[in-house]
């Protein structure tokens, strides 16, 4: 797998409202693979690949939105007051360094009372997002020519590899950036286009509502919408087999069911079928609480997309130690490649008898084009 890309696409800033660094980082590494680029109004990226058939539109969509934070007040002695820009536990932010993005990035750590002169009362209580502040080392008036009210904060904290895992802040969603950039790149080096037209889209805000996604299928009113995120992987210590959710190294997760989005039955089966005619390992999942933007594509089009979601299961998530395996990643890459080339392969309408689609006679690569055989 492309780890450099996966690491510069990690630890490029962008929060929600604030996702112009990320933005253009996306655009540069797409231009060469897709015949064009916009951004609508709410800052997403909508890059489309012209396919085999346009009477169908595909809708691929992968948040390019980070949790972070916003400057909510600086206060005599410099020190900054937050407010959460998506969901954080918040005691998992003890002892984090933050970048503020002022008018010049500057390196700061997460602060807050000290145990030792905490009551204990307060030693018993869970701590808030708001118990916290942000400590630059510097007074106010040197804070002040720097940062102001309204400026966004991200985590730090660089990639590392860890056995065959990936570990590293804000997988969620970067993980699906790398997903859908990998897969453009995986279709034009195949010489191969997609089955129908093919809108890969780069959304904002989803961490605060999934509004990019709302906005981009309003315009675009896919027949065919896949999100591409992470998912819960709780295969650690403790957890029951039916809390699993997913596990590291099983496979891509195709999502059956989260708080947002039943998936398409269809949908379901045919990517179950596409996983199993290509070798893809994948798994099922069936998310208790959370959704992702394949809730947003599935409403927010007239009568209806198909919708379904690709997720990379991951441990700690909304932490700044996410962990993927990079099975997992490479899977979820040649799902979305294979899904996106043979959709005209399956009858969707409702009640229909699709059979198995073919196996191919060798394993799946991402730089080989998917098998076109089986039932249209």
């Amino acid at each position: 797998m492309n780890t450099e890309l996966l690491r510069k696409v990690c630890q490029t800033p962008g929060a929600p409202g604030f996702e112009n660094a990320i933005r253009e980082f996306i655009i540069k590494e797409i231009t060469p693979l897709v015949d064009s680029i916009s951004v609508d109004n709410i800052g997403n990226v909508i890059a489309v690949k012209k396919g085999k058939d346009s009477s169908k539109s595909i809708m691929a969509a992968a948040h390019m939105d980070e949790i972070g934070f916003i400057v909510r007040h600086i206060d005599d002695k410099g020190f900054l007051r937050i407010l959460p820009l998506g969901g954080f536990d918040p005691k998992t932010l003890t002892a984090q360094r933050v970048i503020v993005h002022g008018t010049k990035d500057l390196l700061g750590c997460m602060g807050a009372k000290p145990i030792h002169v905490m009551t204990p009362a307060e030693r018993a209580k869970m701590p808030e997002v708001t118990d916290f502040f942000v400590d630059l080392g510097l007074p106010k008036e040197e804070v002040e020519k720097y940062v102001s009210v309204g400026d966004a904060i991200t985590r730090e904290r660089e990639l590392t590899e860890m056995g065959d895992c990936i570990n590293v802040k804000s997988l969620d969603n970067r993980a699906g950036c790398y997903i859908l950039i990998e897969t453009l790149r995986a279709l034009k080096a195949a010489k191969t286009l997609p089955a129908y037209d093919l809108y890969a889209v780069f959304s904002v805000q989803e961490e605060v509502g999934c509004r990019g996604a709302q906005v981009g299928a309003l315009q675009i009113q896919p027949d065919f919408a896949f999100a591409l995120d992470v998912t819960i992987a709780y295969d650690t210590p403790g957890a029951g087999s039916h809390e699993m959710c997913t596990e590291l190294g099983k496979g891509t997760a195709i999502k059956i069911y989260d708080s947002s989005l039943i998936a398409d039955r269809r949908m379901v089966a045919f990517m179950k079928a596409v996983s199993e005619a290509e070798n893809i390992p994948s798994q099922l999942e069936l998310l208790a609480a959370g959704g992702t933007d394949a809730g947003s594509m599935q409403r927010f089009t007239a009568g209806g997309a198909i919708a379904g979601a690709i997720s990379v299961p991951v441990r700690n998530v909304h932490q700044v130690i996410e962990m993927a395996h990079k099975i997992d990643l490479q899977a979820s890459v040649d799902l979305l490649t294979a899904c996106v080339s043979n959709l005209q392969q399956w009858d969707w309408n409702w009640g229909a008898e699709n059979k198995p689609l073919s196996k191919k006679a060798s394993s799946k690569k991402a730089d080989k084009k998917p098998a076109k055989k089986g039932k249209k």
